[in-house]
């Protein structure tokens, strides 16, 4: 206890002779890990040399010798990652601290491993994991300055509810361009590409320039493909790790010590996760961060990877996007708001590729909700849904188009009160042409008819789908309508999209979604009227007549 003013403290006093005994201790393992390099690891085929670890280790365990500098880290992670929620460093007593000496704020916890005290204070193990991934990977990812001796010793759970971080003297930083290159290699994994990760060793420094990594995408393939049937959320870490290392130890490489230490981080706090769940995925809980950083991170390098996960052979992958943002939601720090960056960078020059690949995927969504309202109508009018889906056929994706229209259409009305329209409805399962209907989309009901006991979609269209041509067929002089009401009513409902439509992507993007809609219902309206001409009489006049009646009540 401080004399004055009498306040309960920690304090850590450096032991006589440690520095001679740590020197000994260090010069004896160099020279064991010297003849292992020199001897024991070509014999073993393995190219990784143990030298350049024990020198970096070395020189953590030397700086840690030093409690000014400990303090002085101390107050540095305090700084950069005490504002999260719950994560929280003992303060320095800087009147009582010098180089062999740390005095520190006492606080009371219990150690994670103790899992006895920890029942009896009512606290969960996995949940203080859980903020200790959370600012592990802030640490590594973000700020790159990063504690590199988690062990269960140096945390402490409180009873109310903070993590607390203790011994400060191993710190290590990861460089930017590493920063950038870790998350870049987490989405080529995603990916399965093996050739882009293995050039991700050179921006890693895991290889030099001159290596040849062709050989290694084979033996990454191998591995990867069997470990990737899980989803990322199933993945376990240490065994990714370990099955990497198998792979990469039989290839000319070496570990940079900043990555040693970022892998034994997150595997310390896999390993106290286990103990308490052995179904714990480490990855599964991190995902949510990496999603949020891609969704929201300005930076050109995340940028790049968030198309490179996007795009597939020049396809969006809506899919991909839904993930990151359910999953990104569910990071602590996702602020919504932040989506705006990227509304503003997919507009951007740079975003070219990302920006074409959406416009035809809105306008095969809105070319579906269209021929599905106007397949509607037909069969609607006739009392013929086979003649209907005869005159309107259904294209190939078609099914999936209209499913994420509906979903988007839907967030739309609700952002912008507008009234409720016509249904429009997917095939059933037995529709012919339309290769059914995925089984994670509801389907229509056996009836065709919709309504309430239909596909549980009868959200139904804007009037925006709603044209002047045959039972309600765009034409393209409605595209073009369309097109610039929904520029007017989007801005009107959302000022801030007001911004965004005055950026040249915008100009560039509504020329395109013109233009291909223009196509894509030009060529429906063809085969609507040569399809026509194959009718009976009797077909063709009530057809006309149901055309006409259409037209009237618009």
């Amino acid at each position: 206890t401080l004399r004055s003013p009498g306040e309960e403290v920690a304090v850590k006093v450096q032991r006589p002779g440690i520095g001679e005994s740590i020197a000994v201790d260090m010069l004896l393992l160099r020279r064991l890990m010297g003849v292992v390099d020199t001897y024991l690891l070509p014999a073993l085929g393995l190219s990784q040399p143990i030298t350049p670890l024990v020198d970096e280790f070395a020189g953590r365990l030397f700086t840690e010798l030093d409690y000014v500098l400990e303090g002085q880290s101390c107050e540095r992670f305090q700084e950069l990652y005490g504002g999260m929620p719950r994560v929280r460093t003992p303060a320095i007593k800087w009147d009582c601290t010098a180089r062999r000496v740390l005095t520190m704020e006492w606080i009371d916890g219990v150690k994670l491993t103790n899992k006895p005290a920890m029942d009896a204070a009512g606290l969960s193990v996995l949940d203080f994991v859980d903020v200790g991934i959370e600012c592990t990977l802030r640490q590594l990812l973000e700020h790159g300055y990063f504690h590199a001796d988690p062990h269960p010793g140096n945390l402490l759970a409180t009873r109310s509810g903070d993590l607390v971080y203790l011994d400060f003297g191993m710190m290590s930083s990861a460089p930017q361009y590493a920063r950038y290159a870790i998350m870049a290699h987490v989405v080529h994994l995603v990916n399965r590409d093996y050739d882009a990760m293995c050039q991700d060793y050179y921006t890693l420094e895991f290889m030099d320039r001159d290596v040849d990594t062709s050989p290694i995408a084979p033996a990454l393939a191998a591995f990867f493909d069997d470990v990737l049937d899980q989803s990322v959320e199933q993945l376990n870490f240490k065994a990714i790790v370990d099955g990497l290392g198998e792979v990469l130890f039989k290839f000319p490489f070496h570990v940079p010590a900043y990555y040693a230490l970022i892998l034994r981080s997150l595997t310390v706090l896999e390993g106290l996760a286990l103990q308490a769940d052995p179904r714990y995925k480490l990855l599964g809980k991190a995902y949510p961060y990496m999603a949020r950083r891609l969704l929201t991170d300005p930076a050109p390098e995340l940028r790049g990877s968030f198309e490179d996960l996007m795009l597939k052979n020049g396809q969006f992958r809506w899919h991909r996007l839904e993930n990151l943002m359910e999953q990104g939601s569910k990071s602590q720090d996702f602020d919504p708001s932040q989506l705006w960056l990227l509304a503003e960078w997919l507009l951007s020059d740079t975003a070219g590729s990302v920006r074409e690949s959406i416009v035809t995927e809105i306008a095969r969504m809105v070319d579906a909700v269209a021929a599905g309202d106007v397949r509607q109508r037909i069969a609607q009018a006739t009392g013929n849904p086979a003649m209907a889906e005869q005159l309107v056929p259904w294209q190939p994706q078609e099914p999936e188009a209209l499913y994420r229209a509906q979903a988007l259409l839907t967030s739309l009305r609700t952002r912008m009160s507008a009234p409720p329209t016509s249904a429009v409805l997917l095939p059933s399962t037995s529709s012919s042409g339309s290769g059914g209907v995925s089984s994670s989309m509801p389907a229509a009901s056996s009836n065709g008819q919709g309504g309430s006991g239909g596909s549980g979609l009868a959200t139904g269209a804007l009037p925006l789908f709603n044209g002047s041509g045959p039972f309600g067929l765009l034409t393209p002089q409605d595209v073009v309508k369309s097109v610039s009401e929904l520029q007017n009513v989007t801005a009107e409902n959302l000022p801030r999209l007001q911004k965004l439509m005055q950026m040249p992507g915008s100009t560039e993007l509504m020329q395109s979604l013109t233009s291909q809609l223009g196509r894509r219902l030009a060529a429906r309206a063809i085969k609507l009227a040569f399809g026509t001409q194959g009718l009976g009489r009797d077909a063709e006049q009530a057809l006309a007549a149901a055309a006409s009646s259409s037209g009237s009540n618009r």
